[in-house]
């Protein structure tokens, strides 16, 4: 028998009796980052002024997408249950004409934080190096730096033929909802991978405009409208378990 072959038998009778690295088990820490991509499918309710359409006949909204850094972690409960955090730096997204307003119009811009957390489920052996996982959970996302345009002031000003107006202000209300996840790790050594994950969620947010005049007097306001966000969020990145 040649030599090589003779130590490439031994190599592989040493591989089949040496126990296999444990990806995931009871009690690791899981800390994933990447690139995370939030592309919203945005809708809107009409925009009114005490009942009555504002500024145009079908006045609504969109919002685009946006993409920042992700970091999620996960505690694993057992070697098939964990509790999964997504976090991620602020989303900042245009938010922009629809209906009878076009698309090319920015009426605004808004930041958002998307915390979501979820009880995730790894059917997979924990000696397995590809771990994929479903979670489900909920999402509470709060809105900050609300901000309008010239574009949209300027429209308001149009419509309002009483008064000048000299500014207007926008309000997000926070939202919850549910959250589904799919994902998966595949760990290229005891403690570094690399992941990648799919969400949808739930967000909702109820939105209004005030309007004040060139001295900052109060004006108007549109009666509250609801925005649904519902994005789906991708990311990818790298796995790391302590």
């Amino acid at each position: 028998m040649p030599h090589t072959f003779k130590i490439g038998v031994l190599a592989a009778a040493v591989m089949a009796v040496a126990p296999a690295a444990q990806a995931f088990e009871a009690g690791d820490f899981i800390l994933r980052a990447g690139a995370a991509h939030v592309a919203p499918d945005a809708s809107s309710e009409q925009i009114k002024v005490g009942g009555a359409a504002f500024p145009t006949a079908n006045s609504r909204v969109d919002v685009d997408a946006n993409t920042q850094l992700g970091i999620r972690g996960t505690y694993m409960v057992t070697s098939n249950i964990g509790i999964g955090l997504l976090g991620a730096t602020p989303f900042k997204h245009n938010i922009t004409g629809a209906g009878d307003i076009s698309a090319d119009a920015k009426l605004g811009e808004t930041k958002h934080l998307p915390p979501t957390l979820t009880l995730q489920y790894y059917p997979m052996h924990s000696s397995s190096a590809f771990q994929p996982f479903v979670g489900l959970g909920v999402n509470y996302t709060t809105f900050f730096e609300e901000k309008t345009s010239s574009t949209l002031t300027n429209v308001i000003d149009g419509a309002l033929t009483s008064t000048n107006v000299g500014s207007t202000k926008l309000d997000l209300d926070d939202s919850v909802g549910v959250a589904v996840e799919v994902g998966m790790d595949y760990m290229l050594s005891e403690n570094f991978g690399l992941n990648a994950a799919i969400w949808w969620a739930d967000i909702n947010t109820d939105a209004k405009v005030s309007v004040y005049d060139t001295a900052g007097n109060f004006v108007a306001a549109t009666d509250k409208f609801e925005v649904e966000i519902d994005p789906m969020v991708y990311m990818v990145g790298f796995t790391y378990k302590f």
